[in-house]
Formats: C-alpha cells, structure tokens, sequence
C-alpha cells in the first residue's frame, strides 16, 4: 500500500533529481559567462536562472507554500543551490506536494504540476544555460521522452506567451534531441 509519506518522499527525491541537473550545469559556469545570452530571445545564462527561480517561486507562494527571502543572482548556482534545498524541504511536507488545485489542465495537486511543468522547465533550460556558456549538452533518453510527452500534453498552451516560441523546422533526419529542441523553438 502505498502511504502519503511514500509519495512526499517520492515527490521531493524526484524534485531534487531533476534540479541537482540544472544546478550540475549552473556549476559548471564561468562568472564571465552569465551575461552571454540565452537560446531564449534577449535573456542571458543569468536571466534563465532568474527565470527558473522566480517562476517557482511564484507558482509555491500562490499555493501559499513560503521560501523566504529570494536568492540573490549575483551568484546564480549559489542562488539555484539555496533555492534548491528550500524547496526540497518543503516538499518533505505532505500537505505541500499533495495539496489540490484546478490547473491550466484540470484538477491537478501542487506536487504534481511542480514536477510535470517546472520539471520540464529545469531541464529545457538547463539546456539554454549550458548552450549560452558554449557547452554541449545531450539528453538521457528519459529526459528527451519527459519533454515529449509534457509537450504533447501541453498541446497548443506550449507556445503561449512566456512558455515557448514556435517550433523550428530542422531536416528530416535530425537527431531526436535536434527535433525536441526545435519542439521548443530552439536551434540546436
């Protein structure tokens, strides 16, 4: 039988999985190469991380679930390191990750669209963040089918203001990764 613990534990060991990815690359960043821009139009590495940060943030405090102060972006992976581990610890809350709400897409719970949408969030950007410090980055083929299957599930409200720009054509044999990313208007 599986307990609300198991699924709290569940929920905050996936959290912290997918954002120790995202961090694995800020931390790879040279302090020179946050000002270089971003796959995304007019953000820098540094403006992602800001991004990734604030729009969970702001998605907790409306489900009333409390950070604290907002990490400085001078450090930007000391910022997703400290933002990381706060909200790590509020999902060992059961109430956090299993509390109820309608959705873009329905009845859903705050665990649930934490992971499926800001999920998928860390790791397209983890992408734009290792492509604006000039590193290549490859996918696991979990993670390409995490995108693929949240990108269809999104339908149309993929491409909705601040989500993601139209896709990009690319030749028809692309690699998978090239065809995920131009999913998401990017160039690989």
């Amino acid at each position: 039988m599986t307990t609300s613990s198991d699924i709290t534990q569940t929920l905050a060991l996936e959290y912290v999985r997918l954002a120790t990815g995202f961090g694995d690359v800020l931390d790879a960043v040279a302090p020179e190469q946050w000002a270089a821009p971003s796959p995304c139009d007019g953000w820098t590495a540094r403006d992602v991380v800001g991004h990734v940060i604030e729009t969970q943030r702001d998605f907790l405090a409306r489900h009333d679930v409390d950070l604290g102060e907002s990490p400085s972006l001078d450090d930007p992976a000391a910022a997703w390191r400290a933002h990381r581990t706060v909200v790590g610890d509020r999902l060992t809350d059961p109430a956090v990750g299993a509390k109820p709400f309608d959705g873009h897409f329905g009845p859903t719970t705050v665990g649930e669209t934490l992971l499926r949408f800001y999920g998928f969030d860390m790791v397209a950007h983890r992408w734009d963040v290792a492509s604006a410090a000039g590193r290549d980055l490859r996918f696991t083929d979990a993670e390409l089918e995490m995108m693929e299957t949240a990108a269809a599930g999104f339908g149309p409200a993929l491409y909705g203001d601040g989500v993601c720009k139209s896709g990009v054509e690319v030749p028809a044999d692309a690699d998978r990764q090239t065809r995920v990313l131009a999913m998401l208007g990017r160039s690989a």
